[in-house]
């Protein structure tokens, strides 16, 4: 395993040399990682397949076509993003004036998980680049294909000391966490974040957290059902539930169960047909851990759909549990498979109750055509980010943050958010030395009275 200390000090070493600062620099390295991605799309795709059972429409979509089009939006818009912005000076600097510039921090260290391998390291590793730092990235030991052919990617694209890729697993994640990195930016599970920061906190070091939880997905009884239901099991089964926007758990209006009920079987079996084990659409669960613990969560409730699994693919055909209460196994941990648990409601008011009684979701789904009650559930419920009539989609956008509260995470990327997370905003206030007004040196006197003509 590589040492972590003379990576580190390598990267920090080469940083304070200066050529990571130049914006052209930061868009050429950009332009080669795009093309570098392009050229390795076959390899990317077929380790995405290896690891997570994923289509090639489905990894293109939700990793490849993803983070290519991020690059392109940060190549067009970083040279306007990184500019110092001249802004208000108040009248008690008479004769200044004020500057915020954006400046790297330094050293990022960029650790990433296993059930979007590709994209949840590319993603943050644009906003690196963009603002001006060098890399450290670590990808996950449970989808060690796409983990190689990232390696090799930045290994054959860019000096070591500005981008390096280490892998493993915990012992390596430990050794990372031991030393000093400007900043950090994680994407995982909350308790592991919690480990994170805590080591972090150690070096006081700034750190961006990606977790998840459990999300909830509120459909109300005015909510067009069978759209809904389409959205909700596209959204649910995309890489077989194994997604941190995922919706967890199915918050419904009584009135409309039974309707939707039969709207999702008919999707699911549109989607992925009679058998779906054997829907070459369909992913598989990464590991046999998370397989024996996904078949445990289904002894509660009643399978209304689906509930088939095969052991030996580690695969769990998209399944509906109907008649669950928030007191069975399923509700007490985010779910991250192929289940969803559908839960009554009588009254809106019971959503609000029951959600900020739990944990800030990373995500929340509302579908509903009635504007009062979308007003009050976006008022009302605070977290990280959602749709109102879709799920899923709203991180796939350049042009708004993604990003948890609470339990759910800290600090956002994406778009313009990646270049701000991974840069410092420095703050410079340049003053004449044409006048020296004497105000605000001693001896003060009787000069309190003019101050407050100034300052009030």
């Amino acid at each position: 395993m590589a040492d972590s200390k003379e990576i580190v000090s390598n990267q920090r070493r080469y940083y304070y040399k200066g050529e990571t600062k130049d914006i052209n620099f930061r868009i050429d390295k950009l332009r080669i990682l795009r093309k570098a991605i392009i050229d390795n799309e076959e390899a990317i795709l077929q380790a995405l397949k290896s690891d997570l059972g994923k289509s090639a429409f489905e990894a293109y979509e939700t990793e490849v076509g993803i983070i290519l089009d991020e690059i392109r939006y940060t190549i067009k818009n970083l040279a306007k993003w990184s500019k110092p912005r001249r802004v208000k000076t108040p009248i008690m600097h008479f004769l200044s004036t004020s500057y915020t510039y954006w400046e790297p921090y330094g050293v990022a260290l960029i650790m990433s998980p296993w059930n979007y391998p590709f994209q949840l390291a590319m993603a943050p590793l644009i906003g690196s680049i963009a603002a001006g730092n060098c890399s450290v990235i670590k990808p996950s030991e449970y989808s060690p294909k796409t983990s190689s052919i990232i390696s090799k990617i930045i290994r054959e694209n860019f000096k070591e000391e500005f981008i390096t890729v280490i892998e493993g697993g915990r012992k390596a994640n430990a050794s990372l966490l031991e030393e000093k990195f400007d900043y950090i930016f994680f994407t995982g599970s909350v308790a592991v974040g919690k480990v994170v920061m805590e080591s972090a906190a150690k070096h006081l070091t700034p750190v961006a957290l990606e977790l998840g939880g459990k999300s909830p997905c509120i459909v109300d009884k005015d909510a067009n059902i069978d759209i809904a239901a389409r959205r909700i099991v596209w959204g649910k089964y995309l890489n077989v539930g194994q997604t941190c926007v995922a919706p967890d758990y199915l918050l419904i209006h009584e009135s409309v169960k039974e309707e939707f009920l039969i709207s999702a079987k008919k999707y699911i079996k549109e989607f992925y047909g009679e058998k779906p084990l054997n829907s070459d659409d369909l992913g598989k669960i990464i590991s046999e851990k998370h397989f024996n613990r996904l078949v445990s969560l289904m002894d509660g409730g009643k399978i209304v759909v689906g509930g088939e699994f095969d052991k030996e693919s580690l695969r769990i055909a998209p399944t509906v549990i109907d008649e669950v209460t928030f007191e069975d196994n399923i509700m007490q941990e985010e779910i991250f498979g192929p289940l969803l648990p559908i839960l009554e409601f009588t009254d809106i008011s019971q959503v609000i109750s029951i959600v900020n009684s739990r944990p800030k979701p990373l995500a929340l789904y509302l579908f509903t055509n009635n504007k009062n009650v979308e007003k009050t559930i976006l008022r009302d419920i605070s977290f990280g980010g959602g749709c109102v009539n879709d799920t899923i989609v709203h991180l796939a956008t350049p042009h708004m943050p993604f990003g948890g509260v609470g339990e759910s995470g800290m600090g956002g990327y994406h778009g313009i958010a990646s270049f701000q997370t991974f840069s410092h905003q420095k703050s410079v206030l340049k003053k004449s030395v044409a006048v020296d007004i004497k105000l605000r040196y001693a001896p003060y006197n009787d000069k309190l009275k003019l101050l407050k003509k100034i300052i009030k």
